[in-house]
C-alpha cells in the first residue's frame, strides 16, 4: 500500500568567446532573485546561427509485437534490435548502433514555449524544478532523431546527471559561467553541441510571431558528429525492466498530479482505451493553489498529444548551491523513493543508482526490478520532503513539489 505522508555545441571555444546573453531564467513572481543575482541570469549564447528550415522529418517508434515474450525484456542482455529505453523492437535496428540525445527543452513562459516540438518522440523525458518556480526539460533522444525539437534552452546542474546516465551528445542553449566551465571540463566536454556557424543548419533559428527560438533538427546532426569526431557509437544502456502483463499490487491511479511552484502544475490522465497517460499542463498561474487550469499539450511537430506509457516520480536531494540564490545541483546517485504509474495504478518502489555511468533502475518494494510497460517513460524529478496525497474521490493521487 502507498502511504499518506510527507516523504523525507560542440564547445567550441573559438566560436563562443566574443557570445553574449539571450537566455534568462523564466522569473514565476520573484523578478528580485535575479535583480539580485544578475550574474545568474547571464547564459552566454551565441547569435549567429542563420534561420533555416522548419523541418518536421521524424522516424516513427514501433509498438510492442503480438507475441512480446511473457517474461519480458531487461534490466540486461537486451536483444540488439530492442531499444533498451522502451522495450520496443524496432524495424530498423542500425537506429541503436548510436549514442544517445539529450536536448535541453524550454517549458516557460507557457505563450514562448508551448506547445513544444518533438517531445513525443522521445524516449525518455525528464522534467525537473530550476529556479524561481520554473521547470525544464531534459529530452533523451535514441530510437529517434525527429525533424524538429524545441524550443532549445540552458542547461542546469541537474543536466550532468543525465548525460552521464545515458552517455549522451548534449545540445543547449548555454549555462552559468560556473557550471558552464563544468561542463567543458567534464568527461564529456567533447560532446556539447551549442549554436554556432559551423552547428547548422542542424542547429537553427525559427521564428513564429517573430519569436526568436533556437531549434535542432536531429536528423541533420550526423555531419556535425562526423565533423568533431564524436564518438557517435552504440552505449550500454542496461538498467530497467519491461512487460506488458500488469504488475500485481498497486493502487487506483485514475489521474497523477504533479505541482512544482504556484505556476507550473501537469496532470497525467490515464486513457483506458489507449492504455497510456495523456498531458494536461498548467495553462494560467495558480499561486494561491486555489484554482487550477490546464490545457492537453500536443507536440507542435506531429499535432499529437503528449502521453506517456509510464509516469515516474522520483524523489531526490535538491542541494542549494548559494545561500542568496535559487539555484540547485540535484543527486541522482544512490537511491530512494520512487512512485510508478501505468495502466491506471500507482506502485511504490524505489530507484538506484551506484555509479555516475550507470542507467537509473526502478526497483518494487521488495527490490526487484519493476517492470515498466513499453513505450515511452516520463520522470517527475521532485525533492524527497515532497508532499504526497491521495485523492479518493478522483481516485488519483497528487504530489507536491516542496522548495527547498
Amino acid at each position: 500500500m502507498i502511504k499518506k505522508r510527507i516523504i523525507a555545441g560542440l564547445l567550441l571555444l573559438s566560436l563562443v568567446a566574443a557570445c553574449t546573453s539571450t537566455d534568462q531564467p523564466v522569473l514565476m513572481g520573484e523578478e528580485e532573485f535575479l535583480e539580485e543575482n544578475q550574474v545568474l541570469g547571464q547564459d552566454h549564447i551565441p547569435v549567429d546561427t542563420p534561420s533555416t528550415n522548419g523541418a518536421s522529418s521524424s522516424e516513427e517508434m514501433s509498438s510492442p509485437e503480438m507475441d512480446y515474450p511473457e517474461q519480458g525484456y531487461g534490466p540486461e542482455g537486451f536483444p540488439d534490435d530492442v531499444n533498451p529505453l522502451t522495450g520496443l523492437p524496432l524495424s530498423n535496428s542500425s537506429r541503436l548502433e548510436r549514442r544517445p540525445i539529450i536536448v535541453k527543452v524550454e517549458n516557460m513562459p507557457r505563450e514562448r514555449s508551448r506547445p513544444q516540438w518533438g517531445l513525443s518522440r522521445a524516449d525518455h523525458v525528464y522534467e525537473y524544478y530550476i529556479e524561481a518556480g520554473d521547470t525544464r526539460f531534459g529530452a533523451v533522444y535514441y530510437g529517434n532523431r525527429p525533424g524538429q525539437v524545441g524550443p532549445i534552452r540552458s542547461a542546469r546542474h541537474f543536466d550532468i546527471q543525465l548525460i552521464d546516465m545515458y552517455k549522451a551528445s548534449f545540445i543547449f542553449g548555454g549555462a552559468y559561467p560556473e557550471l558552464y566551465e563544468m561542463l567543458l571540463t567534464s568527461d564529456f566536454g567533447d560532446r556539447l553541441i551549442r549554436e554556432g556557424p559551423n552547428t547548422a543548419p542542424m542547429l537553427y533559428r525559427y521564428e513564429p510571431d517573430r519569436d526568436n527560438q533556437l531549434m535542432a533538427d536531429l536528423s541533420l546532426i550526423a555531419p556535425i558528429l562526423d565533423r568533431y569526431e564524436i564518438d557517435d557509437s552504440r552505449q550500454e544502456l542496461d538498467g530497467l525492466f519491461f512487460q506488458t502483463q500488469i504488475p500485481a499490487g498497486g493502487e487506483a491511479a485514475d489521474s497523477v498530479y504533479v505541482r512544482f511552484s504556484g505556476a507550473v502544475y501537469n496532470r497525467w490522465d490515464f486513457d483506458k482505451q489507449e492504455g497510456t497517460y495523456f498531458r494536461f499542463s498548467d495553462a494560467e498561474d495558480d499561486v494561491n493553489r486555489t484554482h487550477e487550469v490546464y490545457q492537453q499539450l500536443t507536440d507542435q511537430l506531429t499535432d499529437d498529444p503528449i502521453s506517456a506509457q509510464n509516469v515516474v516520480v522520483l524523489m531526490v536531494q535538491y542541494e542549494s548551491l548559494s545561500d542568496v540564490s535559487d539555484v540547485f545541483n540535484v543527486n541522482l546517485i544512490g537511491s530512494g523513493r520512487a512512485y510508478i504509474a501505468r495502466d491506471g495504478k500507482l506502485y511504490s518502489g524505489f530507484w538506484q543508482r551506484s555509479e555516475k555511468d550507470d542507467l537509473i533502475s526502478l526497483l518494487d518494494e521488495q527490490k526487484e526490478p519493476f517492470p515498466l510497460k513499453p513505450g515511452q517513460t516520463w520522470f517527475e524529478v521532485l525533492n524527497e520532503p515532497s508532499q504526497i496525497t491521495h485523492l479518493e474521490d478522483e481516485t488519483a493521487w497528487r504530489f507536491t513539489f516542496i522548495r527547498p
